[in-house]
This record gives structure tokens, sequence and C-alpha cells, in this order.
């Protein structure tokens, strides 16, 4: 680490992208997810709409809080700094990775203390016994969090994300 070297958590810049970027996409992507995957879990036939309209929540936060700590763990790891000098593809991998890990094992064990369960729609992965859409969603939704923030920094002069400004 270099004597000029800012850490991602010391950058306004960086934190600026997160809470006014990354965050809002990210929580506006799970939730339309698991709003249109509420087929796939017999919650949507037998559950009551305020039990449903629980879960949509419930797993909407609990989803935010996952991108948002895998996205952490995954910036500490590569010992990023400010968000125009990530690299985004290792940042991003580390952050589908971590994701996904906390996906299965989570889908696992809720699924197993039956806390909720599959429908006969729900694909499930054979080997990790898990369903294909919940794998799919923490692929997808951190992907195209990546490509925004890509998209947004090759066209900011300096690497300064537009439109993050607080």
């Amino acid at each position: 680490m270099t004597q000029n070297h800012t850490s991602w958590c010391q950058s306004a810049a960086t934190w600026r992208a997160i809470l006014f970027g990354y965050a809002p996409f990210v929580f506006a992507a799970h939730l339309a997810w698991e709003i249109a995957q509420l087929p796939l879990y017999t919650i949507w036939t037998e559950g009551t709409a305020g039990e449903i309209a629980f879960a949509v929540i419930h797993c909407t936060v609990g989803d935010l809080m996952i991108a948002l700590s895998a996205l952490a763990l995954a910036l500490i790891a590569t010992r990023s700094g400010e968000l125009a000098e990530w690299n985004l593809v290792l940042v991003g991998a580390l952050t589908v990775a971590i994701g996904l890990g906390y996906t299965i094992a989570s889908e696992r064990l809720n699924v197993g203390l039956v806390r909720w369960t599959y429908a006969d729609a729900m694909p499930v992965v054979p080997v990790l016994e898990v369903g294909l859409s919940p794998l799919a969603q923490w692929i997808a939704v951190p992907l195209a969090a990546f490509w925004l923030l890509a998209r947004r920094r090759r066209s900011a002069p300096g690497g300064e994300l537009r439109g993050y400004r607080a």
C-alpha cells in the first residue's frame, strides 16, 4: 500500500456511489426479483396477503444487507481504494461469489428448517438442492449493478461517477 492510497471506506465519493447508486439499484432489483419469484414458493398459494407482503419486505431488506456486506467483504479482500481505482471485474466476481455462497447456505438451511418451501414450479439445482431462481438472482442482480457502475465510471471524467453527488 502506498502512502497516497485512499481506502474505499475513507472516500466520500465512493460512499456516495455505494449509498446513492449501488444500494438503491440492488434494493429495487432484488425487490422486483422477490416479487417475480413468489409463485416459485408455496407462500404464494398458502400465505395470506399480509404474510406475502412481509416475506417480500423481509427478503428484500435481507438481500440489501447481503449485497452491501458482500460488496464490503470484496472491497476489503481486494484492498480497494476509491471507486475510480476499483478492479470492477475482480470486485464484482468476489461480490457475486460471496452472495452466492451466502444464498446457498441460507436456502439449504431455511428450506431444511421448513421456514420456507419451494413450490413444484421451482427448478432445483440437483447437487446443491437449492432453487435455481435465488441462485440466478445472486448472479444477475450484482452483475447488473456492476455493469451500471462500470458504465457510469467510463462516461465520467476522471473516474468520478456522475449522478452520485449528495
